[in-house]
């Protein structure tokens, strides 16, 4: 017999990590690409500000996350009064915090592809009369396609297994915030370890594939 709870654990995990790789996917890359050619004062804390989930806390980050939910701060209240969301213990609230976290997994290896390309790369398309928009999808990004898989099986694979940040925002609602992350840690805590297990074994699994992928990428030339 299936276990619907099981499956629908798994299916809200993996539509987590989808919707925050995507998002991340769209925005990251503008964002990669002018801290890989812009030059402006701000640049150093601009970093500093994405890079901070990577040596933060998960629980920091959620706390904070939390706070600005809430309806008796600004941000909260506004949501609340106008739009009539509240975002603290959803799946909307955790989506947004986890696309925050999820920042320097997606643009640095991005950033890194972009700042590896030769210089000359780029002047010969602008000398051939092309735009910087069409210099950046036509030119730019097939020759970073190592670095936007890299990136995007990062962002997805640190999505599946996070755990801090989403107990923090979301919670543990079944069918809302209840991910597999979350639900391993409330099985064994019923001693269920079977459920668990399974659980466990999926993510270990997935994690193990995507970072084969990851690996596999980085042995073939970037150019």
């Amino acid at each position: 017999m299936i276990d619907t709870a099981f499956i629908d654990t798994l299916w809200l995990t993996a539509k987590l990590a989808l919707y925050t790789t995507s998002i991340l996917f769209i925005i990251g890359l503008p964002i990669a690409y002018a801290l890989a050619y812009l030059r402006f004062k701000l640049k150093p804390l601009v970093e500093a500000l994405i890079s901070m989930p990577m040596v933060l806390p998960p629980t920091v980050i959620g706390y904070y996350m939390l706070l600005a939910y809430s309806p008796q701060n600004s941000f909260g209240r506004w949501l609340e009064c106008y739009l009539d969301v509240r975002l603290a213990f959803s799946f909307e609230g955790v989506l947004l915090a986890s696309v925050i976290f999820g920042l320097p997994f997606m643009i640095q290896p991005l950033q890194n592809g972009l700042m590896q390309l030769p210089e000359s790369l780029r002047e010969a398309s602008y000398t051939l009369g092309k735009s910087k928009t069409k210099t950046f999808f036509k030119v730019l990004i097939p020759n970073i396609k190592p670095s936007i898989i890299t990136a995007i099986a990062l962002t997805f694979a640190h999505c599946i297994g996070e755990f801090g940040i989403v107990l923090m925002v979301g919670g543990n609602m079944p069918g809302e915030t209840r991910v597999a992350s979350i639900a391993i840690y409330d099985e064994v805590q019923a001693l269920n370890y079977d459920t668990a297990n399974k659980y466990a074994f999926i993510l270990f699994l997935f994690s193990l594939i995507i970072l084969t992928v990851i690996y596999s990428v980085k042995r073939k030339p970037l150019l």
